[in-house]
């Protein structure tokens, strides 16, 4: 019995939170993140602002509970949609377009996410590293896999390859914000892409591992 009231307890609070993170991604798109406060969040989720403040200490933590989710369904995707002996280039294409999808559903917190990759809080680093270490742990295995397999040469430090893959994932997401891609190009744009950029990092003279798609 007591299991099962345990069982119960943890669902709701996992309702709960899940219900103050909607609420503070609908008003972060409204208002803007520095606008809107801990009491309106409250407010919105039907909570009580100390109810808001034992899942989360700041708003800040909210924003970090974004980015675990979005690595929770970039994992959910590369489950369902890849295996670790695809190419290369489909589990790069796997991960940053859920990554893509995931923030451009949510355009204001897409724009915090970014700044914080970009420009961390030193108040908040322990927290940015945590995400970083989660993030890598993901990617390099891929690119270390890729190595063994000849599609990229096997000097390269995996933390630059992530780079090449990052900047241009950035890019993506900079063109569909100014609304120069749409986002029904954006597969079609991150993959052409990601395929000029595994071809610069081919050992050499192995041929076009990315054979029958077309660049530029």
């Amino acid at each position: 019995m007591e299991m099962y009231m345990g069982a119960i307890r943890e669902q709701k609070k996992k309702i709960t939170k899940k219900a103050i993170l909607n609420a503070a991604i609908q008003l972060f798109g409204e208002k803007g993140f520095e606008n809107t406060s801990i009491e309106q969040i409250a407010k919105t989720a039907g909570v009580g602002k100390g109810t808001v403040y034992s899942y989360f200490t700041t708003k800040r933590d909210i924003l970090y509970a974004f980015c675990e989710g979005e690595l929770e369904y970039i994992h959910e995707q590369m489950a369902s949609k890849t295996n670790q002996n695809a190419p290369i280039l489909e589990q790069m294409l796997t991960i940053f377009m859920a990554e893509f999808q995931y923030i451009t559903k949510n355009p204001e917190f897409g724009r915090l996410f970014i700044r914080e990759m970009a420009f961390p809080n030193p108040t908040f680093l322990d927290d940015h590293q945590d995400n970083d270490k989660k993030y890598f742990e993901m990617i390099f295995p891929i690119i270390i896999r890729a190595q063994e397999r000849g599609e990229i040469r096997s000097e390269l430090e995996p933390l630059h390859v992530c780079g090449h893959f990052f900047a241009l994932f950035l890019l993506l997401l900079h063109a569909n914000y100014t609304k120069m891609i749409p986002f029904e190009e954006a597969e079609k744009t991150l993959r052409t892409l990601f395929s000029q950029v595994i071809d610069g990092l081919q050992p050499a003279g192995s041929g076009d591992a990315c054979k029958g798609v077309t660049h530029g």
